[in-house]
């Protein structure tokens, strides 16, 4: 019976990808990834190039990168009308995920649109986080310690209670409001527990402490904080 499955591809390795995930993408008929802004191949097709067969149809998709709720439905719900034509015309596809399919995944959003029409089959992945933490060799957290994954897109008195409650905060997507949270991290003093890793387990990974930035430091996009109280 065909499906539709919702694959995590990991960090950015393509060696870091699951073997179930691999099978998955080289038995699809039809994939979709979003489209890259660069005209390249997206991340995560880049990623599970390796693993493609010849015949596989990737259908390229557009993403609106954008906090306007209503456009982004819209799109979603024309990509998960495709999809389950897809699926119903007897073709297994695939929607590929950076990192893990259920941490902050735009996968998650058609899933719901689609998983009363058609068969949902979901292969987790090697989250960011997990990957830093080994590439930083220290332990995400340990005996009774606390960890919390927070987008650095919340307001900044939502971070900062995050950071008291918890020993231990993985800060996503924070390019955006680096500035706001550098002088945050300096007000509490914590500049030196807080590391960031950009582009993670890629060719053009960087470790980057924190105390070696200032508030107007420029992060790349693909970038992930570490603070470990």
């Amino acid at each position: 019976m065909s499906k539709l499955y919702g694959i995590g591809v990991g960090p950015g390795d393509s060696e870091l990808i699951t073997v179930k995930a691999t099978k998955m993408i080289n038995q699809l008929d039809i994939l979709y990834t979003p489209i890259a802004h660069n005209g390249m191949k997206s991340t995560a097709l880049r990623i599970a190039t390796p693993y493609l067969n010849d015949k596989t149809e990737i259908k390229e998709r557009h993403f609106p990168m954008t906090r306007n709720v209503e456009e982004r439905q819209k799109s979603w719900e024309a990509i998960a009308n495709d999809v389950v034509k897809d699926v119903k015309s007897g073709h297994d596809v695939g929607f590929l995920t950076l990192g893990d399919t259920s941490v902050y995944s735009t996968f998650s959003y058609i899933q719901k649109l689609v998983e009363t029409q058609i068969e949902v089959e979901i292969v987790a992945g090697i989250s960011s986080f997990s990957q830093i933490a080994a590439t930083l060799k220290k332990p995400l957290m340990l005996d009774e310690e606390s960890l919390t994954v927070v987008p650095a897109t919340k307001p900044i008195e939502e971070i900062q209670k995050f950071i008291a409650d918890n020993d231990n905060l993985v800060l996503m997507k924070i390019s955006s409001k680096f500035s706001d949270i550098f002088n945050l991290l300096k007000e509490l003093n914590l500049l030196d527990n807080s590391t960031i890793i950009s582009n993670a387990s890629m060719e053009n990974e960087k470790i980057i402490p924190v105390v070696d930035l200032n508030a107007e430091s420029k992060i790349p996009y693909f970038s992930t904080m570490l603070i470990k109280k």
